[in-house]
């Protein structure tokens, strides 16, 4: 079969947006990216997938399965064919993720501090109180430059009216950049003269601008501060990318054993003897940063980092606290925040968001569960999740009962049917739901974005859920000009 063929017989769903293709024309984004597909066989594509998957392995590009006693470290799925985003679509994106990620920063500073957004009743105050990821032992610490969110990936999904929309902030240890990385590195192998043609803005110099992101944050007035990344250790699921960003942004790699506080000061333990750190881009949960404080069991974390952190003698990136603002219950408020401490509208929208807790929001759900999908608050990853139009009426009663010991821990949105983009699957180009979490870092010099970001993508015929977890892989995200 010949690449014409490929794509003559690509059908897209009607109810859905396909990103390639509308009203069986090719899309202009897209025109570039056809021609070149045209000119192979498709011998020659599935090669190219076959090359991109030793890639891959040879690199050692995983990710970890927990709920598998046996092989849970797995080679990241990636689909060859890019996904391909219109500058104008992203200047929009950009906007939306900058307007968001300054009211959040002003929200958690608030929260933590005078907490005007209660007082004011724009939040409810007992929505704050009941969440689980508030942490009251870091009320009153002011962060270095008043920044809490200095590395954020948010998760957007385009709907079926072709719209984005936001559907997770991640603000507390957002993972996945390495992919985005590894993805453009591997499609220059693939599909050079695309890649030239097209003018895709490039994503390679992510880690020259979070390390000056990092360097930046120092409060200590020396010419070289000393930055490290804090990792759980290799059985941590994101361990590659751990190790992938220290060695590409040239810092120590670090676990919680190879750190010490001494009079309010936190120092790396070098062959050199003790050495001061400024700033600790640390991938460790907030309750296992410091027995002394939080999880006394913890081994992985620095026993009196806390007061080293309270001082300010130490920046931690992201700041410690900041899951509330990424509690799926408080997202839905979001839109509100933008509103009050920005006095603008919300750029991109949320997701129609239902709070369990409420009891008519509750059995509005229930009621109409064949079209809803059901969260717990605490849960990442595509765990924890009912989809109502695929359970059976026992699991809806299982996940009911759940829900109804617990309700403030849930809520949930309507299905909606994520855009769908083109993927070499056996042989065939065949339209599979994606969604987009660019990267975005704050710093003292404001809000600096990179264009494109990771494209999940549910590679399970009709699957909704893009997770690497649940079946999910990814793509190389092209933003490039009209």
């Amino acid at each position: 079969m010949t690449g014409e063929s490929l794509i003559r017989s690509y059908l897209a769903s009607p109810d859905t947006w396909d990103e390639m293709v509308s009203d069986g024309s090719v899309r202009g984004a897209y025109g570039v990216m056809t021609d070149a597909l045209r000119g192979f066989r498709t011998e020659d594509l599935i090669r190219k997938h076959r090359l991109a998957a030793d890639l891959f392995m040879n690199q050692g590009i995983t990710f970890t399965v927990y709920s598998e006693d046996a092989g849970i470290e797995r080679i990241f799925p990636f689909d060859i064919i890019p996904r391909i985003i219109r500058a104008s679509e992203w200047d929009h994106i950009e906007a939306g993720i900058r307007q968001r990620l300054q009211a959040l920063n002003l929200f958690l500073r608030d929260v933590y501090g005078e907490q005007s957004i209660l007082k004011d009743c724009v939040v409810p105050a007992g929505l704050i109180a009941s969440c689980p990821q508030y942490t009251r032992e870091v009320h009153g610490i002011r962060t270095a430059h008043d920044i809490h969110v200095h590395i954020a990936g948010i998760d957007l999904i385009r709907g079926a009216d072709g719209v984005f929309y936001v559907l997770e902030d991640n603000l507390r240890t957002p993972s996945g950049v390495s992919y985005m990385l590894e993805n453009r590195e591997v499609t220059k192998r693939l599909f050079p003269e695309p890649l030239s043609q097209n003018r895709v803005r490039m994503v390679g110099n992510y880690p020259l601008l979070l390390h000056e992101n990092l360097v930046s944050l120092a409060t200590r007035p020396i010419a070289n501060p000393v930055v490290v990344l804090l990792t759980p250790g290799i059985f941590n699921s994101a361990y590659y990318e751990h190790t992938f960003l220290a060695r590409t942004m040239g810092i120590p790699l670090v676990e919680g054993r190879d750190l010490m506080v001494d009079n309010h000061r936190v120092y790396m333990k070098t062959t050199l003897g003790l050495q001061q750190v400024d700033v600790i881009y640390r991938r460790i949960d907030d309750e296992y940063l410091d027995p002394l404080v939080f999880r006394p069991d913890s081994a992985l974390g620095v026993p009196g980092l806390m007061s080293a952190y309270r001082k300010g003698n130490v920046v931690l990136v992201n700041a410690i606290g900041n899951g509330v603002a990424d509690d799926k219950a408080v997202y839905m408020h979001v839109p509100a925040m933008i509103r009050y401490y920005l006095n603008e509208e919300p750029i991109i929208p949320n997701v129609p968001t239902y709070a369990l807790g409420d009891p008519d929001a509750l059995r509005y759900v229930f009621d109409n569960i064949g079209s809803m999908v059901v969260k717990r608050t605490d849960q990442s990853g595509g765990y924890g999740m009912l989809m109502g139009n695929r359970a059976t009426d026992e699991e809806v009663a299982a996940y009911r009962a759940k829900v109804d010991e617990d309700p403030r821990n849930y809520i949930a949105q309507p299905i909606l049917r994520l855009s769908t983009v083109p993927c070499l699957i056996d042989g065939k180009l065949q339209p599979r739901h994606v969604d987009l979490r660019p990267f975005a870092l704050c710093g003292p010099g404001g809000i600096r974005i990179v264009p494109g970001g990771l494209t999940r993508v549910a590679l399970r015929e009709g699957s909704l859920v893009v997770n690497s977890s649940q079946g999910g892989g990814s793509k190389d995200t092209w933003v490039v000009e009209d």
